[in-house]
């Protein structure tokens, strides 16, 4: 029968119709929504940085914070994570990327783009070939936090070690600092990379042979650890309940500074062992099944202002990808050197590495073991 048939006519235009409402339901809810729902790791923002661009936009932000990339992968894996910007660690990210789990950025809603360092963009683009899917968030590295004072306390007439790692992995410093809490990250891809470089092997190795010396390194270590936890417990830091711990560089400033608003009295020195610490670039990715492309890219794009992105530095302490920001950076912090180490302490540093899948395999029994107090 002939579409101009009145019967099919009506059928027709009211499929038409209701295609179109569909399309424009679709395109609402990718370019008219006022929805934007965040995933990041915890005290890692501004007060004010959600305040501002809710106002400004109208778009009402949903922020949740995650506590590991491991716990973050599986989401993405799963699928339906309900966010539509996440903030993994960039060898997770790699993963991520590898796996079809993120979406490309569209540069062209980016236009602060430019603002970002271009030697940092390299770096990442190991991560992110052709810098498509990511964009650096913050960036610093895995190290030692040395409550000096509670730590040549608890030592006694023993001297510090030249290598503050010794305080963790050697019974005969770990034994006593325990006194006085040693703590290291939940996290297999963040402390088992440090165990490597302290028995003197590859962070990141892809030889299965090489995680039995960190194996050994941990399973000495294992008595003397009070607390597995992440994300760091920059409160105990703060309080003096902790005072070793291998963990992420801002959150020691963090501590500090609540130390020094709480009058606590405590101080914790961020050191970095003579093989250097291991570097992190949490970046910002869309997953693949985000609702809210459009406010995703326009979030991306306010973070990357510079007095934005000088914001988070100046509130949390880690280094920024943005060139541009660096003047609006308070002087104090600028030229801190664990927010942004010196050159020849960065020449030292471990990027981190997308492991094989045997070689995952490995570090993950190995820590696991590691925390079930097994050999």
């Amino acid at each position: 029968m002939s579409p101009r048939h009145p019967i099919i006519r009506r059928t027709l235009l009211a499929l038409t119709a209701a295609g179109l409402a569909a399309l424009a339901g679709g395109a609402a809810a990718q370019g008219n929504s006022k929805v934007l729902n965040i995933l990041n790791w915890a005290d890692y923002i501004a007060p004010d940085t959600i305040a501002n661009f809710e106002k400004e936009t109208g778009i009402k932000v949903k922020y949740d914070n995650f506590d590991s990339n491991e716990t973050l992968f599986a989401r993405l894996v799963a699928g339906r994570t309900g966010y539509d910007i996440v903030v993994p660690g960039s060898h997770f990210a790699q993963k991520a990327i590898e796996a079809g789990l993120l979406l490309p950025l569209d540069r062209s809603k980016l236009p602060n783009w430019k603002n970002l360092d271009a030697g940092l963009l390299e770096k990442l683009a190991d991560a992110d070939p052709g810098n498509k899917h990511l964009v650096n968030w913050m960036w610093g590295f895995v190290t030692v936090g040395v409550n000096t004072a509670k730590v040549q306390q608890a030592l006694g007439g023993m001297p510090m070690p030249a290598n503050p790692l010794d305080l963790v992995f050697k019974p005969e410093y770990a034994s006593k600092v325990k006194a006085c809490g040693l703590h290291v990250l939940d996290s297999a891809s963040e402390v088992v990379p440090v165990a490597m470089l302290y028995a003197g092997k590859d962070g990141y190795s892809n030889n299965a042979a090489d995680y039995d010396a960190a194996r050994a390194v941990l399973a000495a270590a294992r008595p003397h650890i009070t607390r597995i936890a992440s994300p760091g417990p920059i409160n105990d830091y703060a309080n003096g309940s902790i005072c070793v711990s291998i963990g992420y560089s801002g959150d020691f400033l963090i501590a500090n500074q609540r130390a020094a608003e709480g009058k606590t009295g405590q101080k914790i020195d961020v050191m970095i062992p003579p093989r250097g610490a291991t570097l992190f670039f949490d970046s910002m990715a869309i997953p693949k099944d985000a609702k809210n492309v459009e406010n995703a890219h326009r979030f991306i794009d306010y973070i990357m202002r510079p007095q934005v992105h000088a914001s988070l530095t100046n509130q949390v302490f880690y280094g920024n990808p943005n060139a541009a920001s660096r003047p609006f950076v308070k002087p104090e912090i600028a030229s801190n050197p664990a927010v942004f180490p010196p050159a020849a302490e960065l020449k030292k540093m471990t990027m981190p590495k997308v492991l094989s899948r045997d070689a995952q395999r490995v570090q993950t029994r190995v820590f696991t073991n590691f925390k079930a107090n097994r050999r």
